[in-house]
């Protein structure tokens, strides 16, 4: 088992919950049930699922929950890219915690490498 408070990554993803929880607040009432909740799971997905691989034995499986972790960082970056799109968001308010997610995915992916060696 790994300590995965320890981790780069992990905090990593911690900021990009809290950036996230901050920024939904800006959102429309209306998306209560749509990319509010679904950009929540987003972010929450992100450090859970290198906690949880972190737990694990087996390399492999930390490389898959790392997958996993990355995969819902490109899901929010998606989500953060739709509400600019359709105008519930501006530029200047995602462009923190869109550097965050890219760096995150860069720095989880040189990870999951690693640990795949």
């Amino acid at each position: 088992m790994r300590d995965f408070k320890r981790l780069d990554i992990w905090r990593s993803g911690m900021q990009i919950v809290k950036g996230t929880y901050l920024l939904i607040e800006k959102l429309p009432n209306t998306e209560k049930f749509g990319l509010k909740s679904q950009m929540c799971r987003c972010a929450v997905s992100i450090p859970s699922n290198i906690a949880e691989g972190c737990s694990r034995e087996s390399k492999i499986e930390l490389a898959r929950f790392l997958e996993i972790a990355i995969g819902s960082a490109f899901e929010l970056e998606t989500q953060l890219l739709i509400c600019l799109t359709v105008g519930y968001l501006e530029n200047k308010d995602i462009e923190s915690i869109l550097s965050q997610i890219r760096i995150f995915q860069k720095q989880a992916n040189t990870y999951r490498l690693k640990v795949k060696s």
